[in-house]
Formats: structure tokens, sequence, C-alpha cells
């Protein structure tokens, strides 16, 4: 069964109503900490491509095909690549910046795609993301436990309990204080990878 992240016209309508309520400055945020090559991992329609700098070498990757057709309307100067966040198909330590926007909820092995994107960063990259993440409050993490199998399947991978800060640091990173950001049960922040 395909969800509604595989429907490409659905989410993007989804995206765009959250953006105007409130989502467009954090990805705008993304964006403009981007520096030099960038990676844009999960780059899904391509909402985030316009918005990089004209400093920034972006390329997008997303293992939809029909997802990126609407990105390569969407920013037909940037290149695309379809492949996972698992396995991703660059060679070790050539970008400067990797940016996730709302994937990693979604990534069906997120500590290996993580890896994946510490492997790519070159030592002083950093990694930008934006991501619905498990709640702090105990009643509405229960919740999302009890929904999440049904969710995940109706939304086509999206688990809403992730501890998505928790999997960036057991992955290698140290998020920065500079930006992070959090509202409600999203969270924006900065990180670099720890040698």
């Amino acid at each position: 069964m395909r969800g509604l992240e595989q429907i490409p016209w659905l989410y993007d309508g989804l995206c765009a109503v959250m953006e105007r309520t409130g989502l467009a400055p954090w990805r705008r945020w993304l964006a403009a900490g981007a520096r030099g090559r960038t990676l844009d991992v999960g780059c899904g329609t391509g909402r985030g491509l316009p918005l990089y700098g004209a400093g920034v070498r972006a390329i997008g990757l997303d293992p939809a095909r029909d997802s990126l057709a609407r990105a390569r309307r969407r920013a037909p100067g940037v290149p695309l690549v379809q492949g996972r966040a698992e396995a991703l198909p660059f060679r070790d330590g050539v970008f400067d910046t990797v940016v996730s926007s709302l994937v990693f909820c979604s990534v069906p092995e997120p500590a290996r795609g993580l890896a994946e994107v510490r492997r790519v960063l070159r030592s002083d990259g950093r990694l930008r993301m934006l991501e619905h993440v498990r709640s702090g409050r105990a009643w509405k993490a229960a919740f999302q436990d009890r929904v999440q199998p049904l969710w995940t399947r109706l939304s086509g991978g999206c688990h809403p309990n992730r501890e998505t800060e928790r999997a960036v640091e057991a992955a290698g990173f140290v998020i920065e204080s500079d930006g992070r950001d959090a509202r409600a049960d999203l969270r924006r922040f900065s990180a670099r990878p720890v040698h």
C-alpha cells in the first residue's frame, strides 16, 4: 500500500499547508546555513531546493522516482539522484553540508542512514536537520507509540515517535546550540561530526 509520502501531489499539498502555518521559516533556516557542496538527502518533491544560495552546489537525493520528477520541474538546474539514505552513492567526505528536512522519521534504518551521512560529510562539515520527534510529554509519547503502527502504514513510512536527536548523537555528531530550536514536537538543529 502506498502511503501519503509516496503520492507526490498529495505530499506537496500537505507541505504547502504546513509551510503556510509556520514551517517555511524553518525550511529557509536549513537552506541558509548550507555551504559549498550540499546534499539534500530525502529532497522529495524539491520544495527546499530553490532556497539554496548562489554559493551552494546542491544535489538532491530521494528514493522515489515520482518525487524526483516533481523536484526536476521545481529546480531544473539541480542534479538529482535516486537513492536511499542508508546507501548514499557518494565517496567519503565529499559534502560540506547535508540537509535533511522531515526525512529521518521515514528512513527504514535511521542509524545506518546517519552513519552514511557522517561518512559523506567532510570532517568540518555540518548536518542541518528539521524533524518531528517523540514528544517530551509522557501522555503524548504514549499516544505516538500507540498510533505508530497504523500511522506508519498510512503515511508510507513515517514514525511519529522516533528520538531523532538521540540517534544523531549516537551516530557520532554533536548538536550545536546555535540555531537550535524546538516548537511542539518539531526540532531544528545543526550538528557536526565528532572526530
